[in-house]
């Protein structure tokens, strides 16, 4: 490990298949395969994707939430995510998985 190359780089081996085209090996990475920057990171909705993990987070989408919507992290307990869900509907802010841990809560 004397080189450190990025994840999605050119294959350098010199068995490599990827590199050398073999039919049937997933196509080398090249530039041509990025998306368009103006849609870049969007959603099918059209909204771009902010990861919250506390309330105070959703304050900062206040102004931007016709542009931004709000994904409650993975880690974010269903106690906090019920406080969290909460105050995104009085600020009119959508939540992407505001479904997530929630099941176990209606049924109790």
């Amino acid at each position: 490990a004397g080189y450190q190359r990025r994840v999605r780089g050119k294959p350098k081996g010199i068995d490599n298949r990827v590199r050398r085209r073999f039919k049937g090996q997933y196509l080398m990475p090249s530039i041509g395969y990025g998306s368009n920057k103006n849609t870049r990171h969007l959603m099918p909705d059209g909204f771009l994707k902010f990861v919250v993990h506390n309330v105070a987070d959703l304050e900062l989408l206040l102004m931007q939430n016709k542009r931004y919507a709000a994904e409650i992290a993975h880690d974010v307990s269903a106690r906090k995510r019920k406080a969290i869900i909460e105050r995104a509907q009085q600020l009119s802010i959508k939540v992407t998985n505001w479904q997530a841990k929630m099941r176990s809560e209606e049924e109790n």
